[in-house]
């Protein structure tokens, strides 16, 4: 017991010194608790040697992994996930598990007869990681646009595949249909069972304890266990029910006071986890990082097809689909909690199949993580590329339009320098309160979310990428007598709206060019640059909730609120 206290003490420094690291290198966290692990274990400096601490460690960190996973599935956005995403989840999912199995098959690992390394390596290399992936979005401030909400989606279906893998991967070596129905009868009950008495038990329990934090805590915990144990009394397993557990809560009306209660105890366990990973890995021999090296490379490539293949034949784009594919580039740490308890079930039987994959992950970690941060850079230049070796882009399909029915290559006074929610918004006024002014309308942008409702509308759409001098010319700028530019700098993309005001004043020296800035101080700098108005959407917002608190101070807060609804009942926006 002594033992084991002392090997916690020593995961733990360890994870924070090189956690320190990691932060200064602006690498993943995760990859410093691997690095951790490794260095403590058996294949490192041996400070930790005891297979039974080693196992504990890891277990319970898998528990409370699998519980916070299950806590932060949002069962909606599956529900509601859009036809381009479910259909591109499911071709990536289902492809990149084939052509695992058919690849690690053929280079010797075992399928089958108490060694299932093929299938295992299949499963962890289509699965991305939502940790690196969320993080490098949120720094990008990519969460919400089209791209980010298809990596997203493809993220939870990837999820939900997972939790299905778990539901019969303790019977892997009895897969009979018998063996099968009956596997899938213990996950139903399981499921039942858990989410009846999340939905009439646990409210009532819950909405006693809410005022003590200790109490809150305490009893999501002991759900969390609870339902572990009947998960292992079922014969599938304690992280199963774990899981399910959390997925349960997620639905739950404290599910976000149940995940702030549990937040630190999770990034404890988490680093347990993954430091006892850690320590599983072996010492990186060449044939072991020969191996590593195969299995990212199988992620990328594999990627790529399965990820732009579905995207690019729904009529995407070739920038919407080699996006979602960079970002998905790498392996989930599901996928090493898979592999976990693949070795943990003795389902794993070549020596490199763990060390391989955790190696791949680390790589990935660090490559992807540079990669989406340059994704936009790289997209840009594979698409000319892609075109020359005869793709085709959305700008090359004929259906670009004008309101009359012309051709979509002709000029317009007003033109839209790329359309996100406030063009959205000012078309939809346009279209209420000046009619006239639609005719006259142009948009220029690279979303295929816009295209086609733009389309629908009627509304001439040219589609291409605003930075680009070469899309400008093509869309007839310098023929146009008002550009709008009212995309912030924050979610521009190869450009500001400085250099864009300044590209735009050398291609039309008359044009009346309205820009956007978010700091106020920009407004000068726009102006100098040649805009002739500067909007500055904070003020107007400013003076909406001055109004808002006025009414409340009033008593007319509810009044205000339904004018609200009455006016946003009429609106049909091209973006939500």
């Amino acid at each position: 017991m002594h033992e084991l206290i002392r090997d916690i003490t020593m995961c733990i420094a360890a994870a924070w010194l090189l956690g320190l690291v990691a932060q200064f290198l602006r690498q993943p966290i995760l990859l410093a608790y691997l690095a951790g692990g490794f260095a403590l274990g058996p294949a490192g400096f041996k400070f930790i040697e005891s297979a039974e601490s080693i196992s504990a460690i890891a277990e319970l960190g898998l528990i409370l992994l699998l519980f916070m996973i299950g806590l932060e599935i949002d069962l909606k956005k599956i529900l509601s996930a859009g036809r381009s995403i479910t259909l591109t989840a499911l071709v990536q999912i289902l492809s990149g598990v084939i052509l695992g199995v058919v690849f690690f098959r053929c280079l010797g690992f075992g399928l089958g007869g108490g060694q299932w390394d093929a299938l295992y390596l299949a499963i962890a290399g289509a699965l991305s990681s939502t940790v690196i992936i969320v993080k490098v979005l949120y720094d990008k401030q990519e969460l919400d646009t089209q791209t980010g909400r298809v990596t997203l989606g493809v993220l939870v279906l990837q999820d939900l595949a997972a939790i299905l893998f778990l539901a019969v991967q303790p019977n892997l070596e009895h897969l009979a249909p018998g063996i099968l129905l009956l596997s899938l009868v213990r996950v139903v009950v399981l499921i039942a069972a858990t989410l009846a008495i999340s939905r009439y038990v646990l409210p009532a329990i819950f909405r006693r304890v809410a005022r003590s934090p200790e109490l809150m805590q305490v009893g999501a915990l002991a759900w969390c266990f609870l339902v572990g144990e009947l998960g292992e009394r079922l014969h599938l397993s304690r992280e199963m029910g774990a899981l399910v557990a959390g997925v349960a809560l997620s639905t739950f009306p404290y599910a976000l006071d149940v995940t702030a209660k549990v937040t630190s105890l999770r990034d404890f366990f988490i680093t347990l986890f993954f430091v006892g990973l850690g320590m599983q890995i072996p010492v990186p021999t060449v044939s072991l990082v020969g191996w590593a090296l195969v299995f990212a490379a199988f992620v990328v490539l594999t990627r790529w097809i399965t990820v732009f293949t579905p995207l690019y034949f729904m009529r995407q784009g070739l920038r919407m689909s080699l996006i979602p594919a960079i970002n998905l580039s790498q392996v989930s740490e599901f996928s090493l909690v898979v592999l976990a308890l693949g070795l943990q079930a003795g389902h794993l039987g070549h020596p490199a199949t763990t060390g391989m994959a955790s190696l791949a992950f680390t790589l990935l970690a660090a490559l992807s993580t540079f990669g989406m941060a340059k994704s936009d850079g790289l997209a840009r230049g594979l698409v000319p590329v892609l075109k020359r070796v005869g793709l085709r882009d959305l700008d090359s399909c004929g259906d670009d339009i004008h309101a009359e029915g012309g051709e979509g290559h002709g000029s317009s006074k007003i033109m839209f320098l790329g359309f996100f929610r406030t063009a959205s918004s000012l078309l939809e006024d346009m279209q209420c309160h000046a009619p006239d002014l639609m005719k006259e309308v142009a948009v220029v942008d690279f979303s295929p979310v816009a295209r086609a409702g733009l389309i629908a509308r009627k509304v001439r759409i040219v589609y291409g990428d605003i930075s680009q001098r070469d899309t400008l010319m093509h869309a007839g700028v310098e023929k146009a007598e008002v550009l709008v530019c009212t995309i912030p700098d924050s979610l521009l993309k190869g450009t500001s709206n400085e250099r864009l005001v300044r590209l735009l004043r050398s291609l039309n020296p008359t044009a009346k060019i309205i820009a956007t800035a978010e700091v106020l101080g920009q407004v000068a700098v726009l102006l100098e640059a040649g805009a002739n108005y500067v909007s500055v959407a904070r003020l107007q917002e400013a003076s909406d909730l001055l109004e808002a608190v006025r009414a409340a101070t009033k008593g007319l807060l509810e009044q205000k609120q339904m004018d609200l609804a009455s006016a946003l009942a009429t609106r049909r926006e091209v973006m939500d």
